[in-house]
């Protein structure tokens, strides 16, 4: 019995070790200084808020399609001026001069009707939006 408990620990241990397998090969996926992050199987921006693509946006976009009344409530997860792209992230152009980050070519977004980091709600929207996939 006490042998059997010494092992113990370690068993906890293995254990903690193998349930975060997923997560940690996830953040491997990641570049350093990413704009966004895997989160229980998805992108989510800074402030961990689901990130969405949208299918009218075209494969290696340069420039998003989703402007105006669109991106009012598809807000764009937006780079700054000096932001470069690296490994499956890329820059892409907006209306009026602004830019968004995408990743492998799909420009990236919120949805304004999420209200807390665990809605999922754009998810399927009128058959065109999708969660973003790391």
């Amino acid at each position: 019995m006490l042998r059997s408990l010494s092992l113990l620990p370690a068993l906890l241990v293995v254990a903690a070790l193998g349930a975060g397998c997923q997560s940690m090969k996830d953040m491997a996926d990641m570049s350093p200084g990413a704009p966004a992050k895997p989160v229980d199987g998805v992108l989510v921006g800074p402030g961990g808020m689901t990130l969405y693509t949208f299918d009218g946006d075209p494969a290696d976009a340069r420039m998003s399609v989703c402007n105006g009344p669109c991106a009012a409530n598809w807000p764009p997860l937006r780079a700054t001026p000096e932001a470069k792209g690296g490994g499956d992230w890329s820059v892409v152009s907006r209306d009026g001069g602004g830019r968004q980050w995408a990743y492998k070519g799909r420009p990236l977004y919120y949805w304004s009707k999420d209200q807390t980091t665990a809605d999922r709600t754009g998810d399927g929207f009128n058959g065109a939006w999708h969660l973003a996939r790391p």
